[in-house]
């Protein structure tokens, strides 16, 4: 659409992934250098082998992982870097079960493709799709690492907000469902993403956020509504979350002149085995805006 985006989001794989989709106008990795990266590496940690190994993949993905690791500390360019561990993050979704990494084995294999496909044939798929995604629309876009309370934007006349919310059970947290692949994305070398050797899953840290609590919350969204309140806001929310739609409105409305909502039904495919109720998979997602 021609639009200049900014995109910004504090956990690295999903930064990474901005990077190579939004920031990134040119670059996309050929075949010589997919296969190079494939290759055995005589100089690889056995890192991800020795640490999930009986958790997530077979071995042989394991090792693919560590050699790829290897052979990507080759590459110096931003954007090609970038486009590795967006294909890497992509492929270790599609090959874990549901997608998250909350519980290891078998569990929830129903025997379709993407169960069956080793990690390289993944990954040299995801690169092949993200190739597809580069492209230039003449906008000086890009994509930061910070937080959404205090981050400065400058020139941008709409804000997209998707918060994480505060559900009515379990809890919200990205880390304990995506921990794998925020490792993976620093091959867990990076402050913060050292293994929890008491987890049974090998997580990380889980990082404070103060959309997750309920005393943290409501002052969370007024502070991050105030940050934007010269931009137009669009935020993403659900009716199953804290704080309740009537807040969010009351929230938003105390900068913006005008707050409208639009809302659809919506059904968590997730979590709906027998005996959970219809009133925790069966949702209204909101879009609120705020003009004015």
């Amino acid at each position: 659409m021609g639009k200049r985006v900014v995109a910004n989001d504090f956990l690295k794989f999903t930064h990474e992934l901005a990077i190579a989709t939004v920031e990134n106008t040119a670059r996309t990795l050929d075949d010589s250098e997919v296969e190079a990266l494939c290759q055995k590496s005589r100089t690889r940690d056995r890192f991800v082998e020795r640490t999930f190994g009986d958790i997530f993949f077979k071995r042989s993905d394991l090792r693919f992982l560590d050699d790829i690791w290897s052979n990507l500390r080759s590459i110096t360019e931003r954007h090609a870097v970038s486009l590795v561990l967006a294909s890497l993050t992509r492929a270790c979704m599609k090959r874990q079960p549901r997608g998250v990494f909350t519980v290891s084995g078998n569990k929830y294999d129903d025997g379709r493709r993407d169960l069956r496909l080793n990690l390289i044939d993944h990954f040299k798929e995801s690169v092949a799709v993200f190739n597809q995604l580069v492209f230039d629309n003449r906008q000086m876009n890009s994509a930061m690492r910070g937080d959404a309370l205090d981050i400065e934007v400058r020139d941008v006349d709409l804000v997209y907000m998707d918060p994480p919310y505060v559900p009515r059970a379990d809890d919200n947290c990205y880390i304990k469902r995506y921990h794998f692949l925020e490792g993976l994305a620093s091959y867990w070398q990076e402050p913060g993403a050292e293994v929890l050797e008491s987890s049974r899953v090998k997580k990380i840290r889980k990082r404070y956020t103060p959309f997750s609590y309920r005393r943290t919350a409501v002052d969370a969204f007024d502070r991050v509504f105030r940050n934007f309140a010269e931009q137009t806001i669009v935020l993403s929310y659900s009716s199953n979350g804290y704080p309740d739609l009537g807040m969010l409105v009351a929230l938003m409305g105390r900068y913006k002149r005008r707050v409208d909502v639009v809302s659809k039904d919506h059904r968590y495919h997730f979590g709906t085995h027998s005996g959970v109720s219809d009133d925790r998979t069966t949702v209204k997602e909101y879009l609120i805006v705020g003009a004015g």
